[in-house]
């Protein structure tokens, strides 16, 4: 057994099962092995940042790490957007990186780099194994790492892969489960709850799932404290049966205002809140003077066990949560299209337990209050503000979910960034629904612009052709089409509210160009 098989068997003997590639020729003994070691399932992407993203959409789902196989320094530093992401989501990631030969590195051949250099900003761990030997024991700590919440980075020197292993597999290793939170935090936290002072909770961590949305608000009910999740949940169950929870606002002077009345913020699985950006005269930090931010569990701690001591504290086992009906909003009868009347189609027609993968970025802003009352779904949130995420996390989230409805909310801007993925989505023929929000537009841009007070507030021609993304306008179409998508384009309601009630009652991959004015 050399070195690639021996790792690929200890991945397998730990549940890893998918690896998402884009190989080079350091890599060849680990393609080889694939065709050797039994239980792997591989799948192609064209750029390394749909396989990153898509690695993340496929761990959100699946609860468990994805692999992904790239190509020395370069092709990791292509991945590393989407690794950026999941860093931030805390979703976990196993990534292999070839290198040269061990005895080739010295010669600085055109591809050298420093891999481990290029990995640590974006892994909570990274290693390089130095001899066949020690390579499936070095995947299995790859394992350990990674966990259920982190992204580790193992680098694999070619000749480490074709070196013959002596010592064979690794087992399944023991992954650590989440931190119990100490009883002097849940201590602390009743305290801050039963002050009479105004409390908020806000959840986030890998998932806010449905159990732990009702939780949260059972203690809200039972203490009088609001509830919320924090401004981009890495996953969380929505819609009919879920909890009603706030969430934080993303427009820094929205969220201020938002919570400007706490007194006690206390985060569970979240960080405290800060401004994505800086801007002139607005505060970085969002909480107000009056307001402590108590971390009562971190995003690698356990939130159930924490829910459900906060719970037992508080007397509240017969105290009933807060719940969303089902409340499908009426359907927009004719008339041109927008973000409205989009969202309300999608809200009508989403089938129960699709994932909805939402990077439309200002046409958002409609979708999530659309879709509160629709059928019970999960959504996926971009999580560290790198664009180019929501096509590729679609890909992984079908492939860890092939029963399930995906549908993937687009921008026009940032599918340009990954728009490859289409190409493996028909490939591996997922049922995967992308609508892209096509206003021609950096619409995000145009709000950040005015907000930032830059030339005040008002772009100069020069800089507003900076922020389009018209002449020539985009054909999402024929792109779709030219890599094997089957794609049709909407400009009224009635073609959208048909288009769309079409591709939820048929599988495989489809995408609807939706044409429509920016929001604002």
């Amino acid at each position: 057994m050399n070195g690639a098989e021996s790792l690929l068997t200890t991945l397998i003997n730990n549940g890893i099962d998918v690896c998402f590639t884009n190989p080079g020729t350091s890599e060849m003994h680990f393609v080889a092995a694939l065709d050797e070691v039994e239980g792997m399932r591989c799948v192609l992407c064209l750029f390394e940042g749909v396989l990153s993203g898509a690695a993340d959409g496929y761990a959100r789902m699946a609860r468990k790490p994805a692999s992904t196989l790239l190509h020395l320094g370069p092709g990791l530093g292509n991945a590393l957007a989407n690794t950026h992401n999941a860093k931030k989501g805390h979703v976990p990631v196993i990534n292999i990186v070839g290198d040269h030969a061990t005895y080739h590195v010295k010669f600085d051949a055109p591809l050298t780099a420093d891999i481990e250099g290029i990995a640590r900003p974006v892994s909570h761990w990274v290693h390089t194994s130095a001899a066949a030997a020690d390579i499936a024991r070095d995947a299995a700590e790859a394992v350990r790492q990674a966990g259920t919440t982190r992204v580790a980075t193992l680098i694999l020197p070619a000749d480490v892969s074709w070196g013959d292993n002596p010592n064979g597999a690794e087992g399944a290793v023991a992954v650590a489960p989440p931190a119990p939170v100490p009883a002097s935090r849940i201590d602390a936290a009743i305290a801050k709850l039963t002050s009479g002072k105004n409390c908020m909770l806000m959840i986030g961590g890998c998932e806010v799932s449905q159990q732990r949305g009702l939780l949260l608000s059972r203690i809200g009910q039972a203490c009088g404290a609001r509830v919320s999740t924090d401004t981009f949940p890495v996953r969380q169950a929505r819609g009919a049966g879920t909890a009603v929870l706030e969430r934080l606002p993303y427009l820094a002077e929205m969220a201020i205002d938002h919570i400007k009345d706490l007194d006690h913020l206390i985060l569970i699985g979240a960080a405290a809140p800060v401004s994505f950006f800086a801007y002139p005269g607005v505060p970085s930090e969002l909480t107000p003077a009056q307001c402590e931010n108590f971390q009562l569990a971190g995003p690698h701690d356990d939130i159930d066990q924490c829910l459900l001591a906060l719970l037992e504290r508080l007397n509240a086992a017969d105290t009933a949560a807060q719940v969303h009906a089902l409340a499908l909003p009426a359907l927009p009868a004719a008339g041109k299209l927008d973000v409205h009347s989009v969202a309300q189609a999608v809200a009508y027609y989403l089938p129960e337990h699709a994932v909805v993968v939402d990077e439309a970025n200002t046409s958002g802003l409609a979708l999530s209050p659309a879709t509160t009352g629709a059928r019970l779904h999960d959504w996926l949130n971009l999580t560290g503000g790198s664009i180019g995420w929501g096509l590729p996390a679609a890909t992984g989230a079908a492939i860890a979910c092939p029963e399930r409805k995906v549908v993937c909310l687009e921008g026009d801007g940032s599918a340009m960034y990954t728009i490859q993925a289409l190409w493996t989505m028909a490939r591996e023929n997922l049922d995967v629904t992308v609508v892209i929000f096509n206003n021609r537009k950096y619409s995000i841009l145009e709000l950040e612009f005015g907000r930032t007070g830059a030339r005040g507030g008002k772009p100069g021609p020069k800089a507003a052709s900076m922020l389009r993304i018209d002449e020539p306008d985009m054909d999402f179409v024929a792109l779709a089409r030219g890599m094997g998508v089957q794609a049709e384009r909407a400009t009224t309601a009635e073609e959208f509210n048909r288009l769309f009630a079409e591709v939820m009652a048929s599988r495989g991959p489809r995408l609807i160009d939706a044409l429509v004015p920016t929001l604002f």
